[in-house]
């Protein structure tokens, strides 16, 4: 088990991660961009048509913090650091899915089991005649031929 301030350093570090593979991405996408250009004889595309610095630098801010924060507060459930760091990296995820968690009480009270749909009301299914009637002496209510 890791202390808080290790769950919350290690998360950060998983949000640090992803963010710069995102990053990467997009300059591996820019690096492709400015070859295919140099191939065309076109401009070449700038640096900023990929990355938006503040945008971006923001961004990578709160995935740091929202991995900081699952660390520190799933501290108490990680075994080591590779399970703070996957943590901080799938923050985003996490937390989500922590914050649409129903407990037992609100299905309860809600009038359902958990992970159990409510019941749809039951009425018998129309019977369907068919469209043209069959061959001569054919019932359709009981699908065979009348005596």
């Amino acid at each position: 088990m890791l202390s808080w301030a290790e769950g919350a350093l290690f998360g950060a570090g998983g949000g640090l991660v992803v963010e710069a593979v995102v990053t990467f991405g997009r300059l591996h996408a820019w690096q492709q961009a400015r070859h295919a250009a140099r191939v065309a004889a076109e401009a070449l595309p700038r640096l900023g048509a990929y990355i938006d610095l503040p945008a971006d630098s923001l961004a990578a801010l709160f995935r740091v913090v929202l991995g900081g924060a699952a660390g520190w507060l799933l501290h108490g459930e990680l075994a080591g650091v590779f399970a703070a760091v996957a943590v901080g990296a799938s923050a985003p995820a996490v937390l989500a899915q922590m914050g649409s968690a129903t407990t037992v009480a609100d299905a309860l009270q809600a009038g359902t089991a958990p992970g159990t749909a409510p019941a749809a009301p039951t009425t018998p299914a129309p019977s369907i005649a068919p469209a043209q009637p069959g061959p001569p002496g054919f019932d359709p209510a009981r699908g065979e031929a009348a005596p």
